[in-house]
């Protein structure tokens, strides 16, 4: 076969593979022009002054990113715990990280409010101590930690494990200990991939509904997060739950963007400093 023929039968696999990938592109894109094209600038900045709209971008913004915080202290030892197969449990702990990102997200909320509920396994005890945990922030956390943490966990398990043998058995052999060896070898070589899996986290835990609202209620400037306030919008005011959706979805696409072009920007100036 000749090259020019080689080219041109790439090139129309190229075009053929563009061409199918259209429909499901056109069907992400479509529905979120129809809801940007409701609203327009003036709606949005009226909204942005309502109170009840404020308490919900403060609310959301206040539980997920401490979702985050917490999902990184202890969610990276469960990682580092996975990253290692030959790990007691490893398959059985494997499956259980997996099983919220299944479970319906009701099913979640509820398992929590048997559990921490007043009558709840633990809830009795929580409430002896004079602890009250479902209706109130802790519960947005904890329903959002439940449902997004096991996408920290499973970035950084990737990242740990993809971390050259031989630099963590050179540090061993130089008389570093398994804690310095994780923080100067195996954490500075996975940032990328711990960075990843905390912004998804973040947006995971940013658009949690089904488990915040059976575990934490709807309480507005309590536990009333951005996607509850887009339920009770969409039932009293659409115009509030169409503008808060924007929000929302600008709010996750900005944040993504900047951090994946961070994440390009760097995989591309690795190579030349490591010439350098």
């Amino acid at each position: 076969m000749s090259p020019a023929r080689t080219r041109s039968r790439s090139r129309w696999t190229k075009d053929a593979w563009q061409l199918l990938s259209l429909p499901f592109i056109l069907f992400i894109v479509i529905p979120i022009i129809a809801l940007f094209s409701r609203v327009s600038l003036a709606d949005l900045l009226d909204t942005l002054q309502q109170e009840p709209a404020q308490q919900a971008i403060r609310v959301s913004l206040t539980t997920s990113l401490t979702t985050v915080l917490v999902t990184l202290i202890f969610g990276t030892p469960v990682a580092y715990h996975l990253s290692h197969p030959q790990a007691r449990f490893h398959r059985m702990l494997d499956t259980l990280i997996d099983l919220p990102t299944v479970l319906p997200p009701a099913v979640a909320g509820l398992a929590l409010l048997m559990a921490f509920g007043r009558r709840g396994l633990l809830g009795e005890w929580f409430t002896i101590l004079g602890f009250a945990i479902p209706f109130t922030p802790v519960a947005v956390i904890m329903a959002q930690t439940f449902i997004a943490a096991p996408l920290y966990i499973r970035a950084a398990a990737l990242g740990f494990s993809s971390v050259d043998v031989e630099l963590k058995r050179a540090a061993a052999i130089d008389g570093a200990s398994r804690w310095q060896v994780f923080r100067h070898v195996i954490a500075p070589m996975s940032w990328m991939a711990l960075l990843g899996g905390c912004v998804l986290t973040w947006a995971r835990a940013l658009g949690e509904f089904g488990a915040t609202i059976i575990f934490a209620g709807n309480f507005p400037g309590r536990t009333q997060t951005m996607p509850l306030a887009i339920y009770l919008g969409f039932e009293i005011d659409l115009n509030v739950a169409l503008t808060l959706s924007v929000i929302l979805i600008g709010l996750s696409f900005a944040i993504l963007i900047l951090v994946k072009r961070f994440l390009h920007n760097h995989t591309e100036a690795s190579p030349a400093s490591e010439e350098f």
